[in-house]
């Protein structure tokens, strides 16, 4: 069993070094074609044009490890391992298949995120995409939340809508260098355990490629940027962040834990919640909840006084907080669940009251 544990690694260390040695070429091919973010054509701050091509370094880096690890395992390239997947190959072939699909929808997220980031596409062009997107994982990939056997229509809707969810989600917390690419790299090794846990190796395997793949582009994304990963990239990962989390959202008599669904919510918490609430503000404001502005989590924590650098950082730490309670949630009965729900619900809230209280006291001195 230790030797998926090397495995793990070797994938993370190839994909971590597949976007460290692809992003700069990408980056130079983003300038001679002029795929650039400019300052004045966007609200993130920063002064410079900058390579906008960061969704393809990612696909390419993730897709690249799938095609090597697939063709590896197939013509035994690892004799230290063979035994070890060679019991595995027959539920590869069928997995082969779905990840076809998955793959080609993933794809389709960077193609229509690429599309977006050079013509600025209507917002209904946009979830039309998108849905398009989902709707291949879920019926040629296999991709479901399976909340009940008898109610396969409604999974496959609340599926849809949760790939959706999560495209936009972390296209909306893709808003300062290295935030949005580092809070999914923390996602990804949480789905690396509790899968591994599990003994789902194939998406272990999968989450960790993807964890080293957001790893490898960071060094470059971090503050201060030099490649953004445009609408490409957050189409990208969350697309993939998707479909991952719902490989480990089910129950089996070897986990302890009846609570799997909450798994993904507790590792996804801070940019499903600043979709949330940015989607409410802007409501209340009366403006299209699609279009940019600077209420998320990581500007308020600017408004508090920090650098932008700062903000990201413990924006990531917060995540990282958060996400550790899976594993006593994992481990533990209904009661642990609950009692932990409630103590990052309360931590969130705090943030929350102290934010909204502290800027707004801030802007007010200002007046």
């Amino acid at each position: 069993m230790n030797q998926w544990y090397v495995i793990y690694l070797i994938a993370f260390l190839a994909g971590a070094a597949a976007t460290l040695a692809l992003t700069p070429p990408v980056r130079k091919l983003a300038e001679v074609l002029d795929f650039m973010d400019r300052p004045a054509a966007n609200h993130k701050g920063h002064r410079r044009p900058t390579p906008l091509l960061g969704g393809l370094v990612l696909f390419a880096g993730w897709s690249g490890g799938i095609v090597a690890g697939i063709i590896a395992a197939r013509l035994g390239w690892v004799p230290d391992f063979r035994d070890t997947i060679f019991v595995h190959l027959e539920g590869l072939a069928l997995a082969s298949r779905q990840l076809g699909f998955i793959a080609g929808a993933a794809a389709g997220a960077v193609i229509l995120g690429l599309a977006d980031d050079k013509f600025a596409l209507p917002a209904s062009a946009k979830f039309i995409g998108q849905f398009a997107v989902a709707a291949i994982a879920v019926a040629g990939g296999g991709v479901r939340i399976q909340l009940c056997p008898e109610l396969d229509g409604i999974s496959w809707a609340v599926t849809v809508f949760w790939i959706m969810l999560m495209m936009n989600s972390i296209n909306f917390f893709d808003n300062m260098d290295g935030l949005a690419v580092g809070v999914i790299a923390i996602a990804m090794f949480f789905f690396t355990v509790i899968s591994a846990l599990n003994h789902q190796y194939f998406v272990a395997v999968l989450a960790a490629l993807s964890c080293g793949v957001c790893c490898g582009f960071w060094f470059y994304n971090a503050n201060p940027a030099t490649i953004f990963m445009g609408d490409s990239g957050s189409h990208f990962l969350g697309f993939i962040t998707a479909v991952v989390a719902t490989q480990v959202t089910y129950y089996h008599a070897e986990n302890a834990s009846r609570l799997s669904l909450l798994v993904p919510l507790f590792i996804l918490a801070l940019p499903l919640f600043d979709t949330v609430m940015v989607v409410a503000i802007r409501t209340l404001n009366r403006k299209p909840f699609w279009i940019g502005d600077h209420n998320h989590i990581s500007h308020r924590f600017v408004r508090l006084g920090m650098s932008r650098r700062t903000a990201v950082l413990v924006v990531h730490l917060l995540a990282l907080t958060i996400a550790l309670a899976t594993l006593p949630i994992y481990w533990g009965e209904p009661r642990t669940a609950i009692v932990l729900t409630i103590q990052a619900l309360l931590l969130i809230a705090v943030i929350t009251v102290l934010q909204f209280t502290l800027s707004h006291s801030a802007e007010t001195r200002e007046k």
